[in-house]
């Protein structure tokens, strides 16, 4: 039986479609045949094929994000909790059906959640009907990704796979690479936090901008690709949104595109995946920024925790409801002033504070309190993120005080 199943992953591999890239360098894990006879009879159980793919779809997300919370060696690092991609999705409105030749795009797509929340959005609001002329252009042409580790590749191909996709997702470095030529018109996306394998800036002739940061290379990278009237929602760590690199980031951003909406992010909004205080920033390419909307879903508002406060839906209900049903960011809105959570700023606001997004207005109380701070680990994410941001600026100075 080993030997068999041995064979059948090796027959898998030389398949030169999307089950050949799957099964790429899968290996083994049986060391004990009688455990892979148990888990052959277990499966057996089942009539998978009179299930519907959204069951093995199901089961299959729910395998990736039992895996993403079990610690360092889960793939936490390629997971962005589901609620969180859901609003993201939500408010972008990722309809290939309204728009001929919509392609969606994640370039950092890990497992690939935002790009499947892309898909179940599409089929929730056609209740699962489309039409029959459309059917391969969506399923075949729609769906894109990219990432740097062949693991999570793989996975992210398994999981679109499941939910009947035949998804193009590219192995290889976003950000260091050329980019393709590839022109999207939804990106929605987590690019890796952290300063890991950020040593040197890459050299790319679209980046304006020369830096280490490997978000906001993200973010350059997102302007080169996002097509003209495109749309995107990024998670972004606080640092990029006060070093000085990032405000020469979002000053060439918000002179090519309404940068329309910041959500600062609940305190633990990764637990158990990661600790890094974070927001999503909202934008469209193709006209300049006027005044830039921020809600603060953080302040006086307890952190999130894996067991007793997990993140929910209902945390993001009443930012929703602000941000209004325009994707472009164009419903009415209502600036709640000082003592409330959505505010805005204007250009000439954004240029005072020299392109800096680390827009805080609200005095957060839980911080004054000995008896309620936030967790020692949220505490420390929230620190590393400034010192990052600190230690950026210093190595541009630097880098100037060599330069002479």
């Amino acid at each position: 039986m080993t030997d068999y199943y041995l064979a059948m992953l090796q027959q898998f591999q030389k398949d030169k479609g999307l089950l050949g890239d799957i099964f790429a360098q899968a290996m083994p894990r049986f060391n004990n045949p009688v455990n892979l006879k148990k888990v052959i009879t277990m499966i057996d159980i089942e009539e998978w094929s009179g299930l519907d793919v959204d069951v093995k779809a199901e089961a299959f997300e729910g395998l990736l994000e039992k895996a993403a919370s079990e610690g360092k060696k889960g793939a936490g690092q390629y997971f962005t909790p589901r609620v969180l991609i859901q609003t993201m999705v939500r408010l972008t409105q990722p309809d290939p059906l309204k728009q001929k030749e919509m392609k969606i795009c994640d370039p950092a797509c890990g497992t690939g959640g935002f790009l499947v929340a892309a898909y179940e959005y599409l089929m929730e609001k056609t209740r699962g009907v489309i039409p029959v002329d459309e059917i391969k252009r969506i399923k075949e042409s729609t769906y894109y990704g990219q990432d740097l580790v062949p693991r999570p590749r793989r996975l992210a191909l398994m999981n679109l796979f499941l939910h009947g996709l035949k998804p193009i997702i590219h192995l290889g470095d976003t950000i260091d690479e050329p980019e393709r030529g590839e022109r999207f018109d939804i990106i929605l996306t987590n690019p890796p936090f952290g300063t890991k394998g950020a040593g040197q800036a890459p050299v790319r002739d679209d980046f304006t901008i020369s830096t280490s940061n490997k978000q906001l290379n993200f973010v350059q990278h997102i302007l080169t690709v996002l097509k003209p009237g495109g749309r995107a929602a990024v998670v972004l760590p606080d640092n990029c949104l006060f070093e000085d690199k990032a405000a020469d980031v979002f000053e060439i951003l918000m002179a090519d595109c309404n940068l329309h909406t910041i959500l600062r992010l609940p305190r633990g909004t990764f637990i158990p995946y990661a600790n890094a205080q974070a927001n999503v920033i909202f934008f469209q390419k193709g006209r300049p920024t006027e005044k830039v909307w921020i809600y603060d879903c953080r302040s006086n508002i307890p952190g999130c925790t894996k067991k007793d406060r997990p993140l929910t839906a209902e945390m993001f209900a009443d930012f929703e409801k602000c941000f209004g049903k325009d994707p472009n960011g164009g419903s009415k809105r209502t600036d709640q002033g000082p003592e409330g959570r959505f505010r805005s700023f204007t250009m000439d606001d954004i240029k005072q504070r020299h392109y800096k997004l680390d827009i805080k207005w609200l005095k957060d109380d839980t911080l004054d309190d000995p008896n309620d701070l936030p967790e020692p680990a949220e505490l420390i994410a929230e620190a590393k993120g400034e010192l990052e941001g600190v230690m950026a600026d210093l190595d541009a100075i630097a880098a100037m005080l060599e330069m002479g």
